[in-house]
């Protein structure tokens, strides 16, 4: 399956990306190879073939919740760089 230049185009300005001529020839023609690829995948005979959800069989590895008890306030607290009213004070991270 082929990809063009004008679909490449189209999923970078919805991405948000600002590609030079040069990316644009790349990104198609890698882009086609995988899609050439996905092609050959979808010829191989899968009947009788179980589907599963992960490529190796994994046990969960879930243990039973315990209750303890908290740590304590003022101990989560001693060794805060600054702190409020019983609260860890941190940088902004999220502009409104």
């Amino acid at each position: 399956m082929k990809i063009t230049k004008d679909e490449v185009v189209h999923v970078a300005k919805l991405a948000r990306l600002d590609l030079d001529e040069k990316s644009i020839d790349r990104l198609a023609g890698q882009t086609g190879k995988i899609l050439e690829y996905v092609d050959t995948l979808n010829s191989v005979d899968t009947k009788g073939v179980l589907p599963t959800s992960h490529a190796i069989f994994l046990n969960n590895a879930f243990r039973e919740d315990n209750v303890k008890e908290s740590l304590d306030r003022d101990k989560a607290l001693a060794n805060a760089p600054e702190k409020e009213n019983g609260n860890f004070i941190v940088p902004k991270v999220i502009n409104s």
